[in-house]
């Protein structure tokens, strides 16, 4: 990919943790969370020092539609699997969807997780 998109903040985890509260056990921890991170209007940062290509879908083979700044924070509205990807938080094949029709991919947005924290994309 070459341009990075990954980093969440700690405001991101206690809302994780106070959603798991909330629940007293009525939803699994990995369902407050999906949960929590769309309904909120939460916004991820990007991997410090990268520039992050923003791409028409899940790989680096989709077109580029935009490149984000640096420093930006973006919302996750959906995550879909696709190519995979290392980065300075890991490797991964899940894709964030933050616009319609535009995808980054985790491996650079700082969630405070590995794996899924929002609905997979349809």
């Amino acid at each position: 990919m070459g341009v990075g998109e990954h980093t969440a903040e700690r405001a991101t985890e206690r809302t994780a943790e106070q959603a798991e509260a909330a629940t007293d056990g009525a939803a699994a921890p990995d369902e407050a969370m999906v949960t929590t991170a769309a309904a909120s209007g939460t916004r991820y940062p990007i991997a410090p020092g990268y520039r992050v290509n923003v791409r028409t879908g899940p790989g680096t083979g989709y077109r580029i539609v935009r490149t984000l700044p640096y420093g930006q924070k973006i919302p996750i509205y959906c995550q879909k699997p696709g190519e995979r990807v290392t980065g300075p938080y890991g490797t991964s094949n899940l894709w964030d969807n933050i616009a319609n029709g535009q995808f980054v991919s985790d491996a650079y947005v700082y969630t405070g997780r590995d794996g899924y924290i929002a609905p997979r994309c349809d």
